[in-house]
């Protein structure tokens, strides 16, 4: 089996190279960069299975690069990380596609179980792509279709149909909407999400469940100002309406 591949563009070569030793010992092929430029010209000679992107680079800024890839239609997993401490860096990274953030300084342990969970997620996507919808691919989340009204979710193809309409969402999107659809009418809180469907709940990450909850609507619903599928319970947190009979 071949090892997941990743990129990491960092412009500090010290930290370039701790992270680089930790997850070539975690078993990744790993290929660094200094700057947002060679990151995005990496990506046109091979693909990689996962980014790692600092925001602040020269020549191109780890947010200019998700966005070009983005663009491109590419749906590679991207782990942001900054070293800077407003809160509207962190959600401009999500907003232009980033999967999940770290805040500098962080530690390798923390940064290798977010690398482990992006790729896990990106693999389940892939085999059930392949798979065809045989069900091979289904996991713990189970083969029997999720519905709720036009809403329709088939885990063991990771599918979402609206109205009959295919709709296109990246693996982590997949799995809060699977979360949400499983427990309709429950309400969840933010550091609850973290917890269940990210797999962590340290304080200060609230904010990229929010966005991605952001983006789920915009893909699902008619009018995502306006949500009928996912609820916002102001002081509370997030629901999947209730089930209709």
């Amino acid at each position: 089996m071949t090892a997941p591949r990743i990129l990491v563009a960092e412009d500090q070569a010290d930290i370039r190279d701790l992270i680089v030793l930790n997850l070539q010992g975690a078993g990744y092929e790993v290929q660094a960069v200094a700057d947002g430029a060679a990151a995005l010209a990496s990506q046109a000679e091979r693909a990689s299975d996962l980014l790692v992107l600092d925001l602040m680079m020269p020549a191109l800024d780890g947010l200019e690069v998700c966005k070009a890839l983005r663009a491109r239609g590419r749906a590679t997993p991207i782990l942001m990380l900054t070293a800077k401490a407003t809160e509207l860096d962190r959600v401009l990274g999500l907003e232009l596609g980033a999967d999940d953030y770290l805040t500098k300084p962080f530690s390798m342990a923390e940064l290798l179980a977010r690398v482990k969970a992006l790729l896990r997620r990106a693999a389940l996507l892939r085999a059930a792509q392949q798979e065809g919808g045989s069900g091979a691919a289904g996991g713990a989340s189970g083969a029997a279709a999720v519905r709720n009204g036009e809403l329709e979710i088939l885990p063991a193809r990771r599918e979402v149909r609206v109205g009959g309409r295919s709709v296109e969402l990246t693996a982590l999107e997949f799995d809060l909407l699977l979360h949400f659809a499983a427990h309709p009418g429950r309400v969840f809180s933010r550091a609850q999400l973290l917890d269940a469907v990210w797999g962590y709940s340290h304080e200060g990450y609230e904010h990229t469940v929010t966005t991605h909850i952001n983006r789920v609507r915009a893909k699902i619903e008619a009018d995502p100002m306006r949500p009928r599928f996912v609820l916002t319970v102001r002081g509370a947190g997030y629901k999947m309406r209730d089930a209709p009979p």
